[in-house]
């Protein structure tokens, strides 16, 4: 027969007990499990075998509570249908996992404000957020810096001088992009936009714009919020209109794919000579052979590391309000047809296709 001892719950190891059986001190328990901080090769040696023989694992909360810092960092994403989120958030979970930190992931869909999933967020202990292509409200924000919660827009910029933001450098690549369209003597312009009120989108539009002005050249106009299914129909409606473009910008590669679907299948059209069709983030669909979209690259891994790295400054008490801006690259692909008189110096560096 069973004993009453056989139903009393083992406890669970402590670092107390790992330390002792290790014969080291409990913080050396401690710099051991804390990513970064320092301790020789023997002691983090001697220190695993005495945890992996006793069972242990370091109880994260009690630290957190301790320390006041839980090492997590919210992270606000627009879905992942746009493969360029899901590259962005994979990058930010290295990035951040490297800086000792763990994502805890929330959805905000692109046309809905953030907001009631940010104060959601505020609930939870959360050492800094992180906000993939969304905004933030004056009130939260204003919330945000009361409580010294660090904060980052990351493909979004602010007017706030509080907030930091990191983004690519969407005029530079909108422009690069206009240039390269204007040298391969293309006449009937176009452009798909995504949300009226996304930051980069505007400062997309506003370089593409601008630099086909100063040429002369009008620009048909679609809105298409980012959305594939909209992406499509606006292409459509182009495409099929009197006077159809025979180029179109679209301000992200997932629209430009859509965009060019439908002028490949519904329309006939040689992509790369009837139409060039470009799009902006080089996602990694992009290079594949059957689409080899020309797009401008935004530096996804330089982008996440310099918002981990603001994230950490702020957290160590540097001033808030840093923006910046990282470059990319113009990448020339397939979907685009080459000018005739030559390469033209376009002010970035380029990934040719081959020939």
């Amino acid at each position: 027969m069973a004993s009453s001892r056989d139903h009393v719950p083992r406890r669970a190891p402590t670092a107390h007990d790992v330390a002792a059986l290790a014969g080291v001190s409990q913080s050396a328990v401690s710099r051991c499990f804390t990513p970064g901080a320092s301790i020789s090769e023997e002691t983090r040696q001697r220190v695993q075998a005495a945890a992996e023989q006793l069972g242990y694992r370091p109880n994260l909360i009690a630290r957190s509570l301790i320390k006041r810092r839980s090492t997590i960092v919210g992270v606000v994403i627009p879905g992942l249908q746009n493969p360029f989120y899901a590259a962005m958030l994979e990058a930010l979970s290295a990035d951040l996992a490297t800086a000792g930190y763990r994502i805890l992931l929330f959805n905000a869909p692109a046309r809905d404000t953030p907001d009631p999933v940010l104060d959601e967020m505020l609930n939870y202990r959360v050492d800094a957020l992180i906000l993939v292509s969304s905004s933030l409200s004056s009130g939260l924000a204003d919330e945000c810096q009361k409580i010294g919660l660090p904060v980052v827009q990351l493909n979004r910029t602010t007017e706030r001088s509080t907030v930091s933001s990191v983004v690519g450098d969407n005029r530079g690549g909108a422009e690069a992009l206009a240039r390269f369209l204007l040298a391969c003597e293309h006449e009937r312009f176009a452009f798909i936009a995504g949300l009226e009120t996304s930051s980069t989108g505007k400062a997309r539009e506003a370089a593409f714009l601008g630099t086909l002005g100063a040429a002369g050249k009008p620009v048909a106009r679609g809105v298409a919020n980012y959305v594939f299914e909209e992406a499509e129909a606006v292409a459509r409606q182009m495409l099929g209109g009197a006077e159809p473009p025979d180029a179109i910008f679209c301000a992200s590669d997932h629209m430009a794919i859509a965009a060019l679907g439908v002028a490949r299948t519904e329309f006939g059209l040689a992509v790369g000579r009837d139409i060039s069709i470009v799009g902006f983030d080089d996602i990694q669909m992009a290079a594949w052979p059957q689409i080899s979209l020309t797009t401008f690259r935004q530096p996804v891994r330089a982008m996440s590391s310099r918002a981990v790295a603001i994230i950490e400054a702020q957290l160590q008490g540097t001033r808030t309000g840093l923006s910046e801006v990282v470059p990319g690259d113009l990448v020339i692909r397939g979907s685009t047809r080459m000018p005739s008189h030559g390469v033209v110096d376009l002010g970035y560096e380029r990934v040719w296709r081959p020939s």
